[in-house]
């Protein structure tokens, strides 16, 4: 693992573009000194794999182009504390005093993220004093849109909180801090976005696995190219309770399941662990669930009368802040998606390490099955993006999928590289061109996306 972060020159295309102006402009209303770095963090887009990095298993992500660019330098008016800004005038400025972060999970807030952050540095190197910070954001990822934005945001601002204090850090590291460091904001997330946020490659897929977390290149197949598409229906996973629903649905899947299964299910926390136990493969594990859970909602007694648990330690072990009220959970649903999600990630790897002449229209045919399971299964689609993805299809791509956590935002479709533009148009024309609101929006709502390098640290002003 190597030291992390590295300093490289700021690119000519950055120095002499808007942005990098912006920023300077911003930042000097907060400070008398020029940013002393630019830290670049990207979104990503996950290719297959949703829904199931919080249950332990690997996924398929690419970074993108678009990103988080943050001016970043040292407090000179006051160096006890943070001053966070954006370019964009709808995001309020934000100080607080170092010694006195809090995030308030009731009430989200986009600077939030910036303090998560910068919570997970300080909190991981026991850091008594953190060196005041001017932060300004710039951001080309679109918001609340599954391109993890808000990662982006954890990410840069927990990089820029280590390069500004001198932490060495490695970035396995420093991924695996910014998943934990979410949880300030009230997500239980798995770690893939941070994952390739930080061990993103221009050019290359990634394979991410964790515990121990590693990444593995992908060959995407030649002759096709990856198009995301924004359904403009927008959703922020930390404001409700449905990400977090299923992260604590599938939770306690894992323990009933160990439980019918004769294995210790007080020690196992996510489905994963049940299939390690049992040293069996994902389809094994898809037609146990078929036969040991029901189809219809458990309610929160049979889960403790299964369990043998009072309702307090029910909420001890399995709920969290924003999921107390539940009183059903829908279980066999949960469980047969992460199984055979898992499934298809194996089968998405394998198809792109063969680069047979087939491997475009077999990764699109696994997508498509994503997406059904992601809609009927797990429940996290939604009209906007199931008529998108309809679109998609009949515009000639060979699969599109939901990506991200759902419930609105992006779609990702594999499309032939000869019938892009004809792709493009056509959906423009039958999805954004209906609709006056996206019709207003698609020329940032609708691209082809090629891998993207991750994270990076740029010398700022001498």
């Amino acid at each position: 693992m190597s030291s992390f972060p590295e300093i490289v020159d700021l690119p000519k295309s950055l120095r002499n573009n808007g942005p990098i102006a912006e920023l300077d402009a911003i930042f000097s209303r907060e400070s008398d000194s020029p940013p002393s770095i630019y830290v670049r963090s990207p979104g990503r887009v996950n290719l297959i794999g949703e829904h199931i990095d919080y249950c332990g298993y690997s996924v398929l992500p690419m970074a993108i182009e678009q990103c988080i660019l943050m001016a970043v330098g040292q407090n000179g008016r006051n160096p006890s504390e943070l001053v966070v800004t954006n370019t964009n005038s709808s995001f309020e400025r934000f100080s607080c005093e170092l010694s006195d972060i809090k995030v308030d999970k009731s009430e989200p807030r986009w600077y939030n993220y910036v303090l998560a952050g910068v919570l997970g540095i300080k909190d991981s190197v026991d850091a008594t004093v953190l060196k005041g910070m001017v932060v300004t954001v710039h951001g080309t990822v679109p918001p609340s849109a599954g391109l993890s934005s808000s990662s982006a945001l954890v990410c840069a601002a927990a990089l820029a909180t280590a390069h500004l204090n001198q932490f060495s850090i490695s970035k396995e590291e420093i991924a695996s801090l910014c998943a934990k460091s979410e949880r300030y904001v009230g997500t239980e997330g798995g770690g893939m976005d941070q994952a390739i946020c930080f061990l993103g490659e221009e050019g290359k897929a990634k394979l991410i696995d964790f515990n121990p977390l590693k990444a593995t290149d992908v060959p995407l197949p030649a002759g096709c190219v990856f198009v995301i598409a924004n359904s403009l229906a927008d959703v922020n996973k930390a404001a409700t309770s449905q990400y977090n629903t299923r992260v604590v649905e599938c939770r306690i899947a894992s323990k009933i399941l160990a439980k019918c299964l004769d294995l210790d299910w007080t020690k196992v926390k996510i489905l994963k662990e049940v299939q390690s136990a049992l040293d069996t493969d994902e389809n094994t594990m898809a037609r146990h669930v078929r036969v040991l859970l029901h189809e219809e909602p458990y309610t929160r007694g049979e889960v403790c009368s299964i369990l043998g648990l009072i309702d307090k330690e029910l909420v001890d072990t399995c709920l969290n802040q924003n999921t107390l009220h539940l009183q059903e959970f829908k279980l066999r649903q949960r469980a047969l998606h992460v199984y055979t999600e898992s499934q298809r990630v194996r089968d998405f790897k394998r198809t792109c390490d063969e680069g047979n002449a087939d491997a475009a229209s077999r990764l699109g045919t696994l997508m498509n099955e994503s997406h059904t399971s992601c809609k009927d299964q797990y429940e996290c689609s939604n009209p906007d993006l199931d008529e998108l993805i309809e679109v998609a299809l009949k515009s000639g791509a060979l699969g599109s999928r939901l990506t991200g956590a759902g419930w609105g935002g992006c779609s990702v479709s594999i499309v032939p590289l000869n019938k892009v533009d004809s792709f493009l148009s056509k959906v423009e024309s039958d999805y954004y061109a209906a609709d006056n609101e996206r019709k207003k929006r698609v020329s940032s709502s609708l691209f082809p996306s090629l891998p993207a390098g991750g994270a990076v640290v740029y010398k700022g002003h001498d």
